[in-house]
């Protein structure tokens, strides 16, 4: 009943002051919009980066052979260290710890041909492993290569999505026959399309993939440009690259505190920082709407100060009557909360509104795939609310101090 008559008083006072009132409402629904969206546009970001972050693959290391730095028993410093497909086979066997590992050939400038088109690409040969720790994951009908193609060295590709449209175009290619440095290959699956930021030897939407078996057949080559692995808990990762470079430095008798003898390029501490950045911007798009908010909230205190004098007689018979500070207190933040409530309801249903709108756009360019769509997270509500919280409480509290403060006897003489 309190709270109907409160709600009433609110209501008569809105009649009084409806311009006002308005224009505050107004204040925080475009306060609210603010935050709300741009913490959308940050989410959606996050989102997006991330998934580009995984397009290079998730929680793995990749490792590249260096120069020794370092005399180490009797041998001078200056020796290369060159991976073979041996050093893979050992680091199955003496890390338990990795989840897979995979040796990477390369090769750039191979003539690959499908018809009358003819493209200079680069070709890597890798292992099935490779599938789940670089994310070439194949389109609906095609494969990625398997143990059997390692096995017999067979003649089979995997494209990458954009070179599968500069050979075929919109022609389905799983199943054709292209030609690799005069080679007959049939294509076995096309990659879907990925967003990716990490890379190497450049994107993996332009490479033309084959087994590591069948590469080093074709090609001859001794030594494996790279070797990729994954540990099997991330969380210590800093352990499983202490024991592979243990590993390794035994086979090449490198002294271990060498830090140039293996060059690693670790996605999972790159993944922790970036996920920093990330809060950051979404922090400093959360204080941007928030001063937004504060300033609204301004005008709500303002509206309660005006209230409070406009009001001093009413308070007065009121605490004359026996009316206590606590109640005339929680009349005026009851009402500053709800003007509060209603800017914020009416800011959430826009922004709502406006993130259907946007994720119904189509995305075409490729900065809009980049910036994502914004998204309305559980987060995003709860601190929002938690904002417009604080903000009508501050507004009111202030006003309906000064309400219970009134002296009953002087309020009485007040015009």
């Amino acid at each position: 009943m309190k709270g109907l008559l409160i709600f009433r008083l609110f209501l008569r006072d809105l009649k009084k002051q409806r311009k006002r009132i308005t224009l505050t409402i107004m204040a925080i629904t475009w306060g609210t919009i603010s935050i709300v969206m741009l913490m959308a546009f940050g989410e959606g970001l996050k989102r997006s980066l991330n998934k580009a972050r995984h397009g290079m693959g998730k929680d793995i290391v990749v490792m590249w052979g260096g120069q020794t730095s370092l005399p180490y028993q009797g041998l001078g410093k200056g020796r290369r260290i060159r991976f073979m497909d041996e050093d893979v086979e050992l680091l199955k066997k003496k890390v338990p710890e990795l989840e897979a590992v995979s040796g990477e050939y390369a090769r750039w400038g191979v003539s690959l041909t499908c018809k009358k088109n003819t493209v200079s690409e680069h070709v890597t040969g890798v292992y099935p492993s490779f599938e789940d720790m670089r994310a070439h994951y194949p389109q609906m009908g095609g494969r990625f290569l398997n143990a059997l193609d390692m096995q017999h060295k067979r003649r089979v590709v995997f494209l990458g999505n954009k070179l599968k449209e500069r050979l075929f175009g919109k022609e389905d290619a799983v199943g054709k026959t292209i030609i690799i440095n005069n080679i007959p290959f049939t294509v076995i699956g096309v990659m879907i399309e990925k967003m990716q930021m990490g890379m190497y030897g450049g994107p993996d939407w332009d490479k033309a993939t084959i087994p590591a078996t069948t590469f080093k057949a074709i090609f001859g080559h001794k030594y494996l440009n790279i070797i990729v692995y994954q540990p099997k808990d991330p969380l210590q990762i800093e352990a499983v690259k202490k024991k592979v470079s243990k590993v390794m430095g035994e086979k090449f008798r490198f002294d271990p505190e060498d830090t140039e003898a293996l060059w690693e390029w670790d996605v999972i501490e790159g993944q922790k920082v970036f996920n920093k950045v990330l809060m950051g911007f979404q922090i400093f798009f959360g204080i941007l709407g928030g001063m937004t908010l504060l300033i609204a909230g301004v005008g709500v205190a303002n509206i309660m100060y005006v209230a409070v004098k406009e009001r001093t007689r009413e308070i007065g018979i009121k605490m004359a009557m026996g009316a206590k500070r606590l109640h005339i207190m929680s009349q005026f933040l009851l009402e500053s909360l709800i003007i509060t409530i209603l800017g914020g309801a009416l800011g959430v249903a826009f922004s709502v509104i406006l993130v259907k709108i946007w994720g119904a756009v189509p995305v075409q360019a490729d900065w809009m795939q980049w910036l994502g769509k914004p998204t309305i997270s559980l987060q995003i509500a709860v601190i929002t609310s938690l904002i417009l919280g604080a903000i009508g409480m501050l507004s009111g509290i202030f006003p309906s101090r000064k309400a219970a403060s009134v002296n009953p006897v002087e309020s009485l003489r007040y015009e």
